[in-house]
């Protein structure tokens, strides 16, 4: 499922218009986005959580030639499902 395709399903759930519902997609993900810069997390209770993971700086390979090489410290999003998700799934 695409934006689009999302946007779509969101408005025939709620009932409501699909500029409506584009406006909320964008919303969220701004303000998740958002908080996930500050070093928050987003936690949504049954669904899961959306954190910032921070990768610490190593030493890999280049699979190419073998050398090594320092591979910077970096942060990443992250979600990780809630219990009622998975288990909705499963």
């Amino acid at each position: 499922m695409n934006k689009t395709e999302l946007v779509a399903a969101i408005a025939d759930k709620a009932e409501i218009k699909k500029v409506e519902a584009e406006k909320a997609v964008k919303a969220f993900t701004e303000v998740v986005a958002e908080e996930l810069k500050k070093g928050e997390k987003v936690q949504l209770v049954g669904f899961g959580t959306f954190e910032v993971k921070e990768n610490k700086a190593r030493t890999g390979r280049n699979p190419r030639t073998g050398k090594s090489m320092k591979i910077k410290a970096s942060k990443a999003p992250k979600f990780k499902a809630g219990k009622a998700l998975k288990d909705s799934i499963n």
